[in-house]
Formats: C-alpha cells, sequence, structure tokens
C-alpha cells in the first residue's frame, strides 16, 4: 500500500479532482485487473484506449484515475488526475511504488538494432560467473539468478517492468542487465529509471511500421542515451556509422568499442572458425566458443560494460571465453550425416546479411548454403523484398517460407518478398508456405557439409498464424528432419 501522494513524485499534473491522501493497493492499465483500492492509469494503445474503460475501473472499485481527459461525469469518492501523458505518468508512479528498485541495484541497458539479447545475456552470465546474484530482462526471458520467467515483450509494461526489478531486488539481485527496445523507450516503458550504463550495438532497417521512418527511429534511440546522468556510462559502436552520434548529447562517461579504429574497447580477429574465434581483446589474445564477426563486436561490448563496472581484465576474459550466447542467435547443430544446420533469429535485412556473410567466411571449400527464411506478418513491409535478395545473393539456394504471417495472408507475404528480385535471385529460390515442409525440402536438398541456414524465429517456440500461435520450434524441427534423413 502507498498512498496516491506519494507515488506522484515527477507527474506533471494539469488538474486534480479529489484527495491526493488516499491509499492505494496497486497501479493498474488494464481495467479488467482493477479491484478495490487500485488506482487506474488510462493508456491509449495501439489496439485500444484506456480512457474507454474509466467507468469499468470506477465500478470494479478503482480510488483514482490517471488519465489525458477527464470523464464528463466523476464519481463520488474517486480522485481524477489529468495529465499530458499517461504512458510517462505511469512510468514514475509505477517506479516510485516499487520503491524505486533501479535506485538499488547496477541497472545497464543495451539497445540497438542487433546484438540486444545476446549482449544481455552474456552480461548476465558473465556477472553470474563473476559471482554476482544477476537480474536479465529479454527477448528470449527473464531470469531472477537461476529461475527463468517467461517473456512476453522484449521490455515489459512499466508497472510489470517495475514489480519485476523489486522482485529481482527482493531477492539479491545486485546487477540487472536490460533489452531496451525502441518500443519501450518510445512508449515510456522506461522513463524513471536510473541506469548505471548503457550500451549500443547498431541500428540499421527495421520497426519502420512502427516509427515510420529511419531518422525517428533513430530519435528514439539516441534519446535513451540523452536520458542518462552524468553518473552513467554509456558505451558505443565506433564502427557503426551512428555510433558516435547516440552519444553526441549524452551526459554520461563515453567510451567506443571497435574492430576497425582506436578504440577505449579495441579487438582484432586473428580466427574466425566453426570452432569459435581467436581475437586480440585490448592487446590479450584470447578464444571464444562464439562464431562469427557480429559476435565479436557483442564479446567487445560486453568487455567494455564490465570495464566500466570496475570489474578485473583478466577474469573477465577468462569468464567470457567460456561463455555460449542466447538461445536461437547462431544455434547450430551437426546431423549424422555432417550437414550443419544453423538457426538464427536474424528477422532484418541487416541481420541476415551478417549471418549469411558469416557463413561463407566459415566455409572451408564449395559446401552449399541452403537459406530457408519469411517474413513476419503485420510488420514492416518494405524489408521484404530486400532481405529476400539478400538471402538470394548469399545463399546457393533459398526457400522462402511463413514467419509469424500473424493476421496477414502468409501467401501473400511471399509474394512481397519475391517483388523486385534480380534475374539472378529469381534462379535460386522457391516458395512453400508451409514452414514444417520448407525446413524438410531444404534438409533434402543438402549433401554432406551443406550449411542449413533456418532463419527468422531463432528462440520462438510458436508461430503465431491468424492471431493463434501454435507450436514450432526451428531447431526441433530441424533435428527432426536430420533424424529422418539419416534413418
Amino acid at each position: 500500500m502507498a498512498k496516491l501522494q506519494d507515488i506522484l513524485y515527477k507527474v506533471h499534473l494539469t488538474q486534480v479532482h479529489g484527495s491526493t491522501a488516499v491509499e492505494v493497493k496497486d497501479i493498474q492499465i488494464d481495467s479488467r485487473h482493477v479491484s478495490a483500492g487500485s488506482v487506474f492509469v488510462a493508456i491509449r494503445g495501439a489496439a485500444s484506449d484506456g480512457h474507454r474503460f474509466i467507468y469499468n475501473a470506477v465500478e470494479a472499485g478503482a480510488v483514482a484515475i490517471v488519465c489525458e481527459e477527464m470523464p464528463e461525469v466523476m464519481s463520488d469518492g474517486v480522485t481524477y488526475l489529468q495529465t499530458s501523458n499517461t504512458h510517462e505518468s505511469v512510468a514514475y508512479m509505477a517506479h516510485q511504488f516499487y520503491g524505486e528498485p533501479s535506485l538499488k541495484m547496477k541497472l545497464v541497458g543495451v539497445t540497438g538494432t542487433n546484438g540486444k539479447t545476446t549482449i544481455a545475456t552474456l552480461l548476465f552470465k558473465l556477472f553470474t560467473q563473476l559471482g554476482y546474484t544477476c537480474g536479465l530482462v529479454s527477448t528470449v526471458q527473464n531470469q531472477i539468478g537461476d529461475k527463468i520467467i517467461p517473456a512476453t515483450h522484449t521490455t515489459p509494461d512499466a508497472v510489470s517492468l517495475n514489480a519485476l526489478l523489486k522482485q529481482m531486488y527482493d531477492e539479491g539481485c545486485t546487477h540487472v542487465f536490460m533489452e531496451c527496445s525502441s518500443h519501450a523507450i518510445h512508449q515510456h516503458r522506461i522513463t524513471g529509471l536510473q541506469f548505471t550504463g548503457a550500451l549500443f550495438s547498431n541500428i540499421t532497417h527495421d520497426h519502420l511500421d512502427y516509427h515510420k521512418t529511419f531518422d525517428e527511429y533513430i530519435r528514439v534511440k539516441k534519446s535513451f542515451f540523452d536520458h542518462l546522468p552524468a553518473t552513467a556510462f554509456a558505451v558505443s559502436n565506433a564502427d557503426d556509422k551512428r555510433g558516435e552520434v547516440m552519444l553526441q548529447n549524452t551526459h554520461a562517461k563515453k567510451y567506443f568499442y571497435s574492430l576497425k579504429t582506436l578504440a577505449a574497447f579495441k579487438g582484432k580477429i586473428l580466427e574466425n572458425a566453426l570452432t569459435g574465434l581467436v581475437m586480440l581483446v585490448n592487446d590479450q589474445e584470447v578464444h571464444f566458443r562464439l562464431i562469427g564477426e557480429f559476435n565479436a563486436y557483442n564479446l567487445l561490448a560486453v568487455y567494455g560494460a564490465a570495464m566500466c563496472l570496475g570489474e578485473d581484465k583478466e577474469k573477465v576474459l577468462v569468464k567470457l571465453s567460456m561463455l555460449t550466447g542466447a538461445e536461437g542467435r547462431f544455434d547450430y547443430i551437426i546431423s549424422g550425416g555432417l550437414i550443419i544446420g544453423i538457426v538464427d533469429y536474424a528477422h532484418t535485412p541487416d541481420a541476415l546479411e551478417n549471418v549469411l556473410t558469416t557463413i561463407r567466411k566459415l566455409r572451408k571449400g564449395h559446401e552449399q548454403i541452403i537459406t530457408v527464411v519469411g517474413c513476419g506478418g503485420d510488420r514492416d513491409k518494405t524489408k521484404r523484398p530486400m532481405m529476400a535478395q539478400s538471402a538470394c545473393d548469399l545463399s546457393d539456394k533459398v526457400i522462402f517460407t511463413s514467419d509469424n504471417p500473424r493476421t496477414e495472408d502468409a501467401s501473400q507475404i511471399l509474394r512481397d518478398m519475391e517483388e523486385g528480385l534480380s534475374s539472378a535471385a529469381k534462379r535460386k529460390y522457391i516458395s512453400i508456405v508451409d514452414r514444417r515442409e520448407a525446413i524438410k525440402t531444404a534438409v533434402s536438398f543438402a549433401n554432406e557439409d551443406d550449411i542449413v541456414l533456418v532463419a527468422g524465429k531463432g528462440h520462438e517456440k510458436y508461430q503465431d498464424i491468424g492471431g493463434v500461435k501454435h507450436p514450432f520450434d526451428d531447431k526441433q524441427v530441424l533435428k527432426e528432419m536430420f533424424e529422418l534423413l539419416n534413418k
């Protein structure tokens, strides 16, 4: 329980009707979860507007309503608070209600288009190995020490996130590593949190269905660093052309990592093979279990953050050398027939290009690369032909298939991918809507030593068709097809 007036710190109110001295037992943004003593915050979302449910919340026992538009009829005994932005207000309220948990732990946020999950997961694993109790907030899963909590969004809503951070603190966490998506930044889900540090991986074409323009997407990512305090550190990728732009207005202490130029955290790839990476990290030679240039960048970001958090260089590099990445990120298996299967979450043109470029560099001779790829429905349509062209340019054979079609027609998504393909690309692909059948066909095309890449869904254990999530695991299906082949 808390007094309403005590959780309104930093909330800009334009109008108050009723007493702010009332006790509130919880904060709700879904009227269906309101009960006696709740404060209901009316949020305008993409699917619905919480203002339509203010009456329902009052009927369910809400003692206070926070809204952008005051209702025409106000109930006696209920406090109504008007604010210009309820997304921002609920974030500040939740942070206060749950006792400002981010101030009590070292909270590190990771943003960028690709690499967020791997960087956050590696930091979690590294600091756990260094002896700390850690929390993880990621696309794949949320974790408190050894306890796994399934993730529904890259970054939870502000109320759920602060509740989770409080739980992490209560269970002894000293460090929390969190992915910060552009949606979460824009929707104020992380507003009010005190970050010890922040990392930038890279920025490429993604989420334009939401942000509309690439400039707006960049602006939102950059705003995360703009709001960091002077006590924080900011670590950015000097080799990304927007790596410096991200930090140009930050108050935080600036650091850069790089494979190509001078930087505080400098790396050089000595060897890149299916057995892992051999790198110089600030003149120290290290063998890592992770594969590919993109993971070299991820490792440098993690190393940089660990140095900023005051850890010992030797210990950090020893522990990092033993770690594996996040599930569904360059996750590979080898069949009995010696076909290599790789499952990766690559769902942007740049991520797909990175994975395929890495595979091409790892080839010893003339092994075929056979790629299975689709594009998600109800998402940025402009990247569909770009992903299709990249797949064809960098593979020997390509099968276009359904990803998560959601409410779109899967066949139409494939037609969008096919649109504008070059003449050379058109000779390389076939389309098979059924994803299981597509993976089966790819495996049937493969000979010994060939590489089958299944891209787009990575760690996901479902396929969203028509708004219904059907069980589907790319890695499991690939294993099944390998087993069939070997019978």
